[in-house]
This record gives C-alpha cells, structure tokens and sequence, in this order.
C-alpha cells in the first residue's frame, strides 16, 4: 500500500457513512476558503506582485499533494487557482467584512463537520492524528473523482483498509468499554 492509500485509508476511516462525507463536501471547501481569505491579507510585494501567507501555504500544499499523486496535485492546483482570486479579494476588504465573511464561513464550515461526525458516530480524524487536516481536502477531491467514476482501484483499496481499520477502532473502543 502506497503513501496515499495509507493516508487516505486511514482518513476514510472516520468517514464512511455517506452523509457524513456529503457534509465534508460542503465544510471542507468552506474551512480551506476560509483559511485562504485569512491567511491572503498577509503579504509582501516582491516585484510588484504580492506574495501572501495564503499563497505560500497553497504552493506547500500543492507540492505536497502532488508528491502523494500528480493526478490529485493537479487538480487541487486548478482548484486553488480558482479559488484563490476570490480569496484574495476578500482579503482586501475592510477590516470587519473581511473578518465577518472569513471566521462566518470558517464556522459555518465546521458547524457542517461536525454535523457529519454526529451521524459517522466518530470524532474527526484530526483529533487522533493531525495530518487529518491535510488530507481532508485531498479526501474530498478523491471522493468526487471516485463519484465521477475514475480511479475505483484506488476507491476500493482505500475502503477495504478503512473498513479494516474502523473494525480494530470500534474493537478497541468496546474493549475500553468492557473494562470499566
């Protein structure tokens, strides 16, 4: 099993009732916009073009994806080109629009998590293991590319090893349980 198996396995692990990741549809873009439009304010000019905290974590990030899967890299940098002119212009609001748009849709974001968590019956992923908040976006992404009905081989591997991996959480948490 491969990096991204791995990371995406143990990601679907905590996300594999179908509401739950209808929700992270819809609060996982609001959280990483969010991040974008607070984290573009940031910036230094560098030869008349503005380099911003947003963009550096985007270009990170990219890299990042891209060396798990070129494919999933590439679209996550269409995504955030897209994404982040809109973010910037947010960013360039006044101080309490900006605020109230960036930290209103953060919320509203995470009101969607874990309104998605309440029917998982499962924390998020982030709580045992941080790289969650990495992968969840990438999760997402992967998620419509399986819904669009490419790479079912890397669908099936990822959901036959969260499967594995939800039975050992919910035998572990049962055993905890049983020993009280």
């Amino acid at each position: 099993m491969n990096r991204l198996e791995q990371l995406l396995s143990q990601y679907a692990a905590y996300h594999l009732d179908h509401k739950n990741v209808f929700t992270h549809f819809i609060g996982i873009p609001m959280i990483v916009f969010s991040i974008m439009c607070l984290t573009a304010r940031a910036g230094v000019m560098l030869s008349g073009f503005e380099i911003t905290l947003a963009l550096i974590l985007l270009v990170l990030s990219v890299i990042y994806y891209y060396s798990l899967d070129k494919l999933f890299g590439f679209l996550m940098l269409l995504i955030y080109a897209v994404a982040y002119p809109f973010a910037y212009k947010i960013a360039q609001l006044g101080m309490g629009t900006w605020l109230s748009i960036s930290i209103g849709t953060f919320v509203v974001g995470w009101v969607f998590q874990f309104v998605g968590h309440f029917y998982e019956k499962k924390k998020p992923a982030f709580v045992d293991d941080l790289v969650g908040l990495a992968i969840g976006p990438l999760f997402v992404l992967a998620e419509f590319v399986f819904l669009l009905g490419f790479r079912k081989d890397l669908q099936e591997k990822m959901l036959a090893e969260a499967r594995m991996q939800r039975t050992a959480m919910d035998e572990k948490s049962l055993d905890a349980l049983h020993a009280k």
